[in-house]
C-alpha cells in the first residue's frame, strides 16, 4: 500500500493532489487530504471577502472526488515520526508512506503585546468571516486601521474603500513607504492612488502595543474602531513547535526534493518550506507539482531532477478597476494588472495552470 497523507488543502496541498490524481495512480495507492475545511478558500483573496466585496461562496473550491482519494476533516494533533503515524482531532491516527506537510502560515505579530487579542486578521477563513462583521460593525464615518503596508494591507485598505466609502481608513507602517522593498513606480502610484481616494498613509510607525480601539506609537495613541493586521506572516503553530532545522523566518529546512534532510518521503511546500522566494500561492504551487512528480518517481523506483522554479511574478488589486503588477523587472500599472489577476482567480478555481 502507497499511503500518501497531505496536510492541509491550500494551494500547495490540493494542486499536489490534482497533480497525483491526474497521473496514472498505482491501484494500491492511496490519498489523504487533511484539512479543517470541506473545500479550498482561496486565501489570496481574502482581503476582498474582508471587505465585503465578495461572499465565502465565491472564493471557495471543492476538493476533488476520486475513488483513491479520502478527504479527513480535523485539526492535526501530531507527527509520530518513528511509527509514521499522523494524529488527527476525531479521527484514527493516519499511516503514511510519504507525508506532505502544506499548512500555510499564520499572523506573525513579533512579540507586540495585544496585537493577537485586539486586532483582526485575514489569515484564515473563519478569521476573515469575522473581520468582515467587525468592520460591518463600524459606524458611517468610523476609523479603520490597517497595521502594515505590504500587499496584504493595501489590497485590504483599496477593497475597503470600494465598499465602504463612508469610512475613514489608515495604513500604518514602519518603513518609509507603503509596498517597501517593489519599485518605486508601483509605490508612488499605489500612493496616488490612496491619495486619491482619500486613505491615510503613514510611515515610520514602531508599535509598542495594541489595545482595544487603540494602537500605541509609543507615546502616541493611534485610535481605531477596528484594526486588521498583516504586518507579516509565519508557519503555523504547529511547524512553529516542531524540533526540527529552520531558517530565520521559522520555516523548516527542506533539500533539493523539498524533502526534510532527516526523514526520507516526508515534504514540505508552500509557507513551511524554506525557499529564496517569498511565501506565494504561485510558489505553493510550484512546490506542490514538483513534490508530485518526486513521489510518482519514486513509485517507479526512479531518480528525478527537478528544475529550479520560476515564477511569473506578483499581482495586486487596488479594487475591482485598478491594479498593479511585477512581471520579472518590469511594473505594470493601472487596468491591466486587474484583469490579469481576475483571469487568475479564475484559473484557480477551476485547476488550470
Amino acid at each position: 500500500m502507497k499511503n500518501v497523507v497531505v496536510l492541509g488543502g491550500g494551494y500547495g496541498g490540493l494542486t499536489l493532489v490534482h497533480e497525483l490524481l491526474g497521473k496514472e495512480l498505482p491501484k494500491d495507492a492511496k490519498i489523504h487530504l487533511v484539512d479543517r475545511l470541506p473545500f479550498q478558500g482561496l486565501k489570496t483573496e481574502y482581503y476582498a471577502l474582508a471587505a465585503g466585496t465578495v461572499t465565502d461562496m465565491d472564493i471557495r473550491v471543492a476538493f476533488p472526488v476520486h475513488p483513491q482519494l479520502e478527504v479527513v476533516y480535523g485539526e492535526i494533533e501530531g507527527i509520530d515520526w518513528e511509527r509514521r503515524l499522523v494524529a488527527v482531532s476525531g479521527h484514527d491516527p493516519l499511516p503514511y508512506d510519504s507525508l506532505v506537510i502544506a499548512l500555510g502560515c499564520t499572523d506573525n505579530y513579533h512579540g507586540i503585546a495585544g496585537a493577537r487579542e485586539f486586532s483582526c486578521s485575514i489569515q484564515s477563513l473563519s478569521s476573515t468571516r469575522r473581520t468582515y462583521q467587525q468592520v460591518n460593525d463600524v459606524k458611517p464615518n468610523g476609523q479603520v486601521t490597517i497595521v502594515g503596508g505590504g500587499l496584504s494591507g493595501v489590497e485590504v485598505a483599496a477593497e475597503l474603500r470600494e465598499s465602504r466609502p463612508d469610512l475613514n481608513i489608515r495604513i500604518l507602517d514602519r518603513g518609509g513607504s507603503i509596498l517597501n522593498g517593489f519599485p518605486g513606480k508601483l509605490q508612488k502610484y499605489v500612493s496616488a492612488w490612496f491619495t486619491e481616494h482619500d486613505i491615510e498613509m503613514r510611515s515610520h510607525i514602531s508599535i509598542t502595543s495594541v489595545e482595544q480601539g487603540v494602537v500605541h506609537n509609543g507615546d502616541e495613541e493611534i485610535l481605531a474602531d477596528v484594526t486588521i493586521w498583516t504586518a507579516g506572516i509565519q508557519p503555523v503553530e504547529l511547524v512553529g513547535g516542531l524540533n526540527l532545522p529552520k531558517d530565520r523566518m521559522g520555516r523548516l529546512i527542506v533539500n533539493e526534493w523539498h524533502e526534510l534532510p532527516d526523514f526520507r518521503d516526508v515534504y514540505v511546500i508552500g509557507d513551511c518550506a524554506s525557499s529564496a522566494f517569498s511565501p506565494s500561492a504561485q510558489l505553493a504551487e510550484a512546490m506542490g507539482k514538483q513534490v508530485a512528480d518526486v513521489i510518482a518517481a519514486r513509485w517507479q523506483g526512479k531518480d528525478i531532477r527537478l528544475p529550479r522554479i520560476k515564477l511569473k511574478g506578483v499581482l495586486g488589486s487596488l479594487g475591482k478597476k485598478a491594479g498593479f503588477g511585477l512581471m520579472g523587472s518590469t511594473a505594470i500599472i493601472g487596468r491591466v494588472p486587474r484583469v490579469l489577476k481576475s483571469g487568475v482567480l479564475w484559473m484557480s478555481k477551476h485547476h488550470i495552470g
